[in-house]
């Protein structure tokens, strides 16, 4: 620790890949959710060269936190320096950088250095940091390198696909129909139960039973956050057999014509490990692949079905 209260750390990882391929997905941040467990949403505010704004919402020790912070990009170096703008208590302050170092044409070293101060230097505040640094810091590198040593796999293993449909209301009602999924029981016949809470406005914990085709039931668990009136994203964090990976995102468009086009978009990695325990001996994942987006466009479309006649009455 330094002589001001500020703690510095730094933990790092060999990565089987070439420098360059770590750099750039560490700089485009678009794809932090899929490959860090911790991160659930990442959202650009300002890009200006190699310098811009993004804002993160996390967990940390089982909470969510959000902080907006400043990066600066140095391609040549392979350095991203970043510092927290707002921190969330009990952090006071937070920066570092990801420094990656070439060892070979095909391996780098990764480093994630971090320094921070607790609010008011306070030592348990402190220490629930260093804990919440040092997890964050192993998990990060940890599925880094599983990224990046396992990428020409999970890219036939992942997809997205988006479903749409056309409303007669307004964006507000259909947002509030998908942000109130505390209601989702008695709206929806393919949700058995749900918890919801949001501690913080806007950053929702959302539990839910939800009635397969078959009807059986599955336990999944999202966070969620929430921009009103125009868009809803969200990270599973219990997951369905089928998959090791889902993401999404609810997004509410005003069309030229005085419409609202309502999208639930989804991001998917299958779970290879289940798919015969789920589908058979002999299901292939072309199969799995068919399941999970057959499911998932179901249970989507109804919902956004519900949202719309819900809204396209209340405009009646």
């Amino acid at each position: 620790m330094t002589a001001n209260g500020t703690r510095e750390t730094a933990h790092d990882i060999t990565v089987d890949a070439p420098a360059g391929d770590v750099y750039r997905l560490i700089a485009e941040v678009e794809n932090w959710p899929r490959i860090f467990p911790p991160t659930i949403f990442v959202d650009h505010l300002e890009r200006d060269g190699d310098q811009e704004r993004i804002r993160i919402w996390a967990t940390a020790n089982g909470e969510v936190k959000t902080w907006s912070s400043r990066r600066t990009l140095d391609p040549a170096a392979l350095r991203v320096d970043f510092r927290q703008e707002v921190s969330a208590p009990p952090v006071a302050a937070m920066g570092g950088a990801w420094v990656i170092e070439p060892l070979t044409a095909a391996s780098c070293r990764v480093t994630l250095l971090h320094d921070y101060r607790a609010v008011d230097d306070d030592p348990e505040g402190l220490a629930w940091i260093d804990e919440a640094v040092d997890r964050n810091s192993r998990s990060e590198l940890a599925a880094l390198k599983a990224n990046l040593e396992r990428v020409a796999a999970e890219d036939d293993l992942m997809f997205s696909f988006e479903d749409t449909v056309l409303v007669d209301g307004s964006a507000e009602d259909l947002y509030d129909f998908v942000n109130e999924a505390g209601r989702w029981p008695e709206r929806l016949p393919h949700v058995a139960s749900v918890e919801l809470t949001e501690d913080t406005p806007g950053v929702q914990s959302l539990r839910m039973e939800t009635r397969a085709r078959d009807g059986s039931t599955h336990t999944t668990h999202s966070y969620r956050v929430c921009h009103p009136h125009h868009r809803i994203v969200y990270k599973q964090t219990t997951l369905p057999a089928l998959m090791t990976l889902h993401t999404g995102r609810w997004t509410f468009r005003e069309t030229e014509d005085g419409k609202v086009a309502a999208s639930s978009q989804h991001t998917v990695v299958l779970n290879t490990d289940n798919i015969a325990k789920v589908l058979g001996d002999r299901a292939t994942v072309a199969d799995a692949r068919d399941y999970v987006r057959g499911a998932l466009s179901a249970n989507s479309l109804a919902t956004l079905g519900h949202a719309r006649d819900h809204a396209e009455r209340r405009r009646a």
